[in-house]
């Protein structure tokens, strides 16, 4: 019998132009809602190639993991099941632009983040308390 388990996504907290990258999600859950930069990990492929992939696909640009903001494992954190996401800070490079599950991406000042789809915006407040210089 095989085992029944999580599933393990990525996000990114896109530093890019001073600001944070945020893309509107295309797709439910969360539909038209802002959302970090991410998505699942395939079979065979590591947490950072996923985080590399993700913020390519949905947002154009190439990145630089800076640091592990943290593991995220509430089983409610997602309504399409349990989904535990690893989630990095990360510089932005290239052109901004949507693409894959994005309908739209954005900037915001760190602290004009609207409420974010998932526990995104618990994943921010995270954000702030452990990179502080980061709202100067």
């Amino acid at each position: 019998m095989k085992p029944i388990c999580p599933l393990l996504t990525v996000d990114a907290v896109i530093r890019y132009e001073e600001k944070i990258v945020l893309v509107r999600r295309k797709n439910n859950p969360f539909k038209d809602m802002f959302a970090l930069p991410g998505g699942f990990v395939d079979i065979g492929e590591t947490v950072e190639h996923a985080v590399i992939r993700e913020a390519k696909e949905e947002t154009g640009l190439d990145i630089e993991i800076v640091d592990l903001v943290g593991v995220y494992s509430d089983p409610s954190r997602d309504p399409r099941g349990h989904v535990v996401t690893i989630c990095y800070i990360v510089l932005g490079y290239g052109e901004l632009k949507a693409g894959s599950d994005a309908k739209d991406v954005d900037l915001f000042e760190i602290d004009k983040v609207p409420e974010l789809a998932f526990d995104h915006s618990k994943i921010m407040e995270d954000v702030k308390f452990k990179y502080p210089a980061y709202y100067d």
